[in-house]
C-alpha cells in the first residue's frame, strides 16, 4: 500500500501524522511512505530522518493526496483537503464530525472512506487514540488555565497555588475520565482546591480510592455543578460522549453567577464544546471574554507540546496504520470490531449514529457497511 502523511495546516498545528518510528514500521511491512516534504518539522523531525526510515520526501500536499492509498493525519481535513480527497481512498485522523456538517458533507461527497481516531474503541470501552491526546489536554489544561486567570490577560489575577496566608484558587473539573482526571491531579499538583464532578458513580469511588486527599469528588447533578461553578476560579470542561456534540454543562445565563475574571477552560471545543459560550480559538489568539468570564478554546491545544503529543499520539495509532496498510480496511475491520467502531464514513454514506444524530442525516450500519463490500 502507498501510505501518504501530508504537512498539517491548522493555524498553529505542529503535529505530525506517522512518526519516523512509524515510517520504519511500514515499510518494514512492505509498504510505500510518502512523507511531504517539512512535515515532521514542527515536531523536531526532519526530512533526513524520514528518509533514513525509508520514506520519500514529497513536494506538495497535492501530490501526496493524489498518490496514496491511505492519507494518516492529525486533525480533520481542511476545506482545501478534503477537496484533494477521491473516492477509494481512506482517511484516517481525528475527525470530530459532530460540530462540523461542512467537513461530513465534503468528506460524503468525495467518496472516501474515512475512519476516525476519537470513535475506535478497546475492549474495556475506552477510546485509546483519543486518550493520548486526552491525557495531554487534560495536564495542559490547568496550566493554560493559570496563565488565563492572570490579570494581565483579563482573568480574576488569583494564583492557581497560592501562598503562605492566601487561600488557593478553587478549581472546578466537570467530568472524571481521562481529560477530568490528568486535569485534577496537575491542577492539585498545582497547590489549587481541586474537586471533580462526575456521573457515574463507579467513576468516583475508582477516584476517590485513588486520588482520595489529593482531590475531592462529586456527583454532577445540575444543583451541585451550578453551586460548584459559583465558586471556581477555574472551571474545566472536561465532558465527552464518544462522537457526539459535547453536552452544555454551563449556560450563558450562569455566567452572571460566576466570579468576574473566572476562567473556562473547554477541553470538549473539538467537539462543539461544553459551555454554551464556547466558540473554537488558535493558539495564536487563544482566549476571550463573555459576561466578565474569561474562556480559553483552543481547538488543538496538544498542538503546543508538538513533540510529546505527535510521538504520544504515534504510540496508540500504529498498530492500527499497520493493520490498516497490510490487510485494507474490510479486513483490518472485519478482524478488529473496534477498530470498525472508528468506521465514520463510506463511499458516500456516513456509519457513526452518534454523528447521524448530532446532524440529522441518515446513517448505515458500520457492519452492514463492511458486508457490502466485502
Amino acid at each position: 500500500m502507498i501510505v501518504g502523511c501530508p504537512k498539517e495546516i491548522k493555524p498553529q498545528e505542529f503535529r505530525v501524522g506517522l512518526t519516523p518510528a512509524a515510517v520504519h514500521e511500514l515499510a518494514s511491512h512492505g509498504h510505500d511512505v510518502l512523507i511531504e516534504t517539512a512535515a515532521g518539522m514542527g515536531a523536531g523531525f526532519s526530512d533526513d530522518d524520514y528518509v533514513a526510515a525509508g520514506a520519500t520526501i514529497i513536494a506538495t500536499a497535492a501530490e501526496v493526496f493524489e498518490r496514496a492509498d491511505m492519507i494518516v493525519k492529525v486533525k480533520e481535513p481542511q476545506a482545501i483537503e478534503r477537496k484533494m480527497l477521491r473516492s477509494g481512498q481512506l482517511l484516517f485522523t481525528y475527525l470530530h464530525l459532530a460540530p462540523d456538517p461542512d467537513q461530513t458533507h465534503d468528506l460524503l461527497a468525495s467518496g472516501c472512506t474515512a475512519i476516525a481516531y476519537e470513535t475506535v474503541t478497546d475492549r474495556n470501552g475506552g477510546l485509546p487514540l483519543l486518550a493520548p491526546m486526552s491525557e495531554v489536554a487534560g495536564r495542559l489544561a490547568p496550566q493554560v488555565g493559570a496563565w488565563t486567570l492572570q490579570k494581565a490577560n483579563g482573568g480574576r489575577g488569583v494564583l492557581l497555588g497560592g501562598v503562605a496566608g492566601v487561600s488557593p484558587a478553587k478549581v472546578l473539573v466537570i467530568g472524571g475520565g481521562v481529560v477530568g482526571t490528568q486535569a485534577a491531579k496537575v491542577a492539585a499538583g498545582m497547590g489549587a482546591d481541586v474537586t471533580v464532578l462526575d456521573r457515574s458513580l463507579p467513576r468516583l469511588r475508582y477516584l476517590d480510592d485513588v486520588f482520595g486527599g489529593v482531590f475531592k469528588t462529586g456527583y454532577a447533578s445540575a444543583a451541585a455543578t451550578a453551586e460548584l461553578a459559583a465558586q471556581a476560579d477555574m472551571i474545566v470542561g472536561a465532558v465527552l460522549i464518544p462522537g457526539a456534540a459535547a453536552p452544555k454543562l454551563i449556560t450563558r445565563a450562569q455566567l452572571s453567577d460566576l466570579k468576574p475574571g473566572a476562567a473556562l477552560v473547554d477541553v470538549a471545543i473539538d467537539q462543539g464544546g461544553c459551555f454554551e459560550t464556547s466558540r473554537a480559538t488558535t493558539h495564536q489568539d487563544p482566549i476571550y471574554e463573555v459576561d466578565g468570564i474569561m474562556h480559553y478554546c483552543v481547538a488543538n491545544m496538544p498542538g503546543a507540546v508538538a513533540r510529546t503529543s505527535t510521538l504520544a499520539l504515534g504510540n496508540a495509532t500504529l498498530p492500527f496504520v499497520v493493520a490498516l496498510a497490510n490487510k485494507g480496511w474490510q479486513q483490518a475491520c472485519a478482524d478488529d470490531p473496534h477498530l470498525l467502531n472508528g468506521l465514520n464514513i463510506h463511499a458516500g454514506q456516513l456509519t457513526n449514529h452518534a454523528v447521524g444524530v448530532a446532524l440529522n442525516l441518515p446513517v448505515v450500519s458500520p457492519d452492514l457497511t463492511l458486508k457490502a463490500v466485502a
